[in-house]
């Protein structure tokens, strides 16, 4: 590996080092964070910034606490493949209710630490390996969960032994629905809410390391496109023990509870949708007796959107939800049934209360940037907070304080605002971005696809360059974005001597509900349509552009992308490499495929038309298939099947299977992998 990747893979993609995990506490005194201690220091710590006099203290060394780490336990490294976190050390950790405590778990040890008097951490007993640990209200009891029971410390079991899982998020609200918990403390701390999962009737997933045979595989449950999903309940559980009370609604219509947490001591709000995504409803619960009504209900014919913060009540009672705005031109807010925002803002997340007014992130210039509004309830009006170039996001707490981060060319900044005016800045400790990447951002064809072009440093025009298209391409997520770190790899690629083109093509998030929309019942046919008709607009425009040497890569839907590209368009695209490509999502999980596609057994042609393995015979491009052979989102399967398929046709591929690597690529798989392309698109484009 070069001296780029090199350092990629030393600082964990340049984040080590730099603070995250945010939470305020004691009333907006203390922000609480996780941070390693430097650019190559893997193990984050448990940091709280004193905002009175600005001083940083480390409260919890995961060195000092566990020199000598061993397996994460299966639970734990399931989270983080779930919420995609690469660092090591204390990965999460929660507050008690004012704030002042803080719980974590660390290689399956629970510990509880205060802010002050400069404490150490105090590890408590568990039954076993802790996951997800939650302090009550006054901090003087904890939730936890080991071998899928929940516990409470002091005190002992709280759930039935009945067979199911208790108190976890089941994969489908982990990976697909934006839940990862499953149980919440009552605010008087006698009670749980606690989930209740039943998998029996999902298929097994198995894993094996055929680097080490002699060790055991693994196996978790699957819920796979059109077969069952786990059934998933919520029970109000006494945490002292005793006969809980379950909450009821129509679960065989709505199964998926994507949100729930106590309102008060005597009401739970929980949103549930039904399998289709189609509506979603938001529901108050008696927690006595378990009866709910209905506050609210989003309904949209192809399927609700999800928009963080909604949907919810406001402190006057009054319901926010969301609504596809001006014919879908917009993704606008909603209070009572009366739309509040416009065409001319984009919401993107409602991050909480600020002043009596909405505090919400939302583009308004351009897609590719993000800014942080003050919305009045009542009138719809706006105030920026963070309106400058590039992505700013927000973290608010209840007493007044705000965190704003800013990205942009020059880098990331985080202010934090007190409630009394003064600003902070938590260090962050990360390596600087090697590279101030300008990427010439431009909208093409008449559907006005967002897109990047990257060319090397000191290019000189008039020099005609390969093609190296980059995009990820599906639903849920968006490439073209003027947040920095993304462009630091494509410019490496560029300065190989490639022309890197990005495109958010219809059915990617963040430029219009129209826009995302457009993939109903179809990937394929509008995802390769859309990046063919932007790579030729771009070129026409970009004389050095060689369309006759166009390579493409991706990771995951990205993967997808890349492998249909040469099997189905291989007069525009001439080598790809695919990375954990989905190559039939009748395989893939309910609640992501489902929602786009619908049931397999209702649209088996939509499924067929989507997937790549009946293409393996058309294959006359060179292609290079990557698995990870861990990989529990998209399972090794998916590229093992296609390069049957691949085989049996009698079609030369190349596949890269890499044992022990997850869908996240740690460790410097992904930098690995990236050396490995080069080399491939070098022999393949003649670069």
């Amino acid at each position: 590996m070069d001296d780029f990747l090199r350092q990629s893979a030393a600082t964990a993609r340049f984040t080590h080092g730099s603070p995250r995990a945010f939470s305020f506490g004691d009333g907006g005194r203390l922000l609480w964070f996780l941070r390693s201690t430097g650019p190559t220091d893997a193990l984050d710590g448990l940091w709280v910034l004193d905002t009175a006099t600005g001083v940083e203290t480390l409260l919890a060394d995961p060195r000092a606490l566990y020199p000598e780490p061993g397996e994460l336990p299966v639970l734990e490294h399931r989270l983080r493949e779930r919420t995609r976190l690469v660092a090591a050390g204390i990965g999460t950790y929660a507050l008690s209710g004012d704030g002042r405590r803080a719980v974590f778990p660390l290689h399956g040890r629970l510990y509880e630490v205060t802010c002050e008097g400069g404490g150490a951490p105090v590890p408590l007993p568990t039954a076993g390996p802790a996951f997800d640990p939650r302090p009550d209200t006054d901090g003087s009891r904890t939730a936890y969960v080991a071998d899928d029971v929940l516990y409470t410390v002091p005190g002992g079991r709280v759930s039935p032994d009945d067979g199911a899982r208790w108190g976890v998020a089941e994969f489908a609200a982990a990976e697909e629905l934006g839940r990862t918990r499953g149980h919440w403390w009552s605010p008087d701390g006698h009670s749980l809410l606690a989930a209740r999962v039943d998998e029996s009737a999902l298929q097994r997933r198995h894993f094996t390391d055929p680097a080490h045979p002699e060790l055991p595989g693994e196996d978790f449950a699957y819920p796979e496109a059109g077969g069952p999903n786990a059934d998933v309940q919520l029970w109000v559980l006494p945490a002292a023990g005793g006969e809980g009370v379950r909450l009821e609604w129509d679960a065989d219509t709505y199964p998926y509870v994507s949100d729930a947490d106590w309102e008060s001591g005597d009401e739970i709000l929980l949103t549930v949708q039904d399998r289709l995504q189609q509506t979603v409803l938001l529901l108050s619960a008696d927690p006595a007796t378990g009866r709910t009504r209905e506050l609210s209900r989003t309904t949209h014919p192809q399927w609700v959107d999800p928009l963080p913060g909604t949907p919810a009540r406001l402190p006057d009672g009054a319901l926010l939800t969301s609504a596809d705005i001006a014919g879908q031109a917009a993704r606008g807010l909603v209070v009572d049934g009366k739309p509040l925002t416009g065409e001319e803002v984009q919401i993107r997340s409602v991050a909480g209360i600020h002043q009596g007014r909405l505090l919400v992130e939302a583009a308004l210039r351009d897609p590719s940037e993000q800014q942080v509004l003050l919305l009045d309830p009542s009138t719809g009006e706006h105030t920026p907070l963070a309106d400058g170039p590039g992505v700013h996001s927000v973290a608010a707490s209840a007493a007044g304080a705000l965190l704003l981060t800013s990205a942009d060319a020059d880098g990331f900044r985080r202010i934090l605002r007190t409630a009394d005016g003064r600003e902070l800045t938590p260090r962050d400790l990360s390596a600087p971005l090697p590279h101030r990447v300008t990427p010439v951002l431009e909208r093409v064809t008449e559907l006005a696809l967002p897109t990047a072009l990257v060319l090397p440093r000191g290019h000189v025009p008039g020099r005609r360059l390969p093609v190296l298209m980059d995009s990820y391409g599906g639903p849920g997520a968006q490439d073209v974005s003027a947040e920095p770190r993304r462009w630091q790899y494509r410019q490496w690629w560029a300065d190989r001597g490639f022309a890197v083109v990005t495109v958010d093509n219809r059915g990617t998030a963040g430029v219009s509900p129209a826009h995302t929309h457009a993939m109903y019942r179809g990937f394929s046919e509008v995802t390769l349509d859309d990046q063919v008709a932007a790579l030729r607009a771009l070129g026409a425009r970009h004389g050095d552009l060689d369309l006759g040497r166009v390579g493409i890569r991706g990771w995951s839907y990205g993967g997808y992308l890349s492998a249909m590209a040469v099997l189905r368009r291989p007069d525009v695209f001439h080598a790809a490499a695919a990375g954990a490509a989905p190559t039939d999502f009748r395989h893939y999980d309910t609640a992501y495929t489902e929602r786009y596609l619908g049931l397999p057994q209702e649209h088996p042609d939509v499924y067929e038309r989507d997937s790549l393995i009946p293409d393996a015979p058309r294959l006359t491009r060179p292609l290079l298939l990557v698995t990870g052979l861990a990989d529990d989102n998209v399972h090794p399967s998916h590229t093992l099947r296609l390069s049957q398929a691949l085989t049996d046709a009698g079609r030369p591929h190349e596949l890269l299977a890499l044992p022990g690597v997850t869908h996240m690529t740690p460790g410097g798989a992904r930098e690995k992998i990236m050396a490995l392309e080069l080399e491939f698109f070098r022999r393949t484009l003649a670069v």
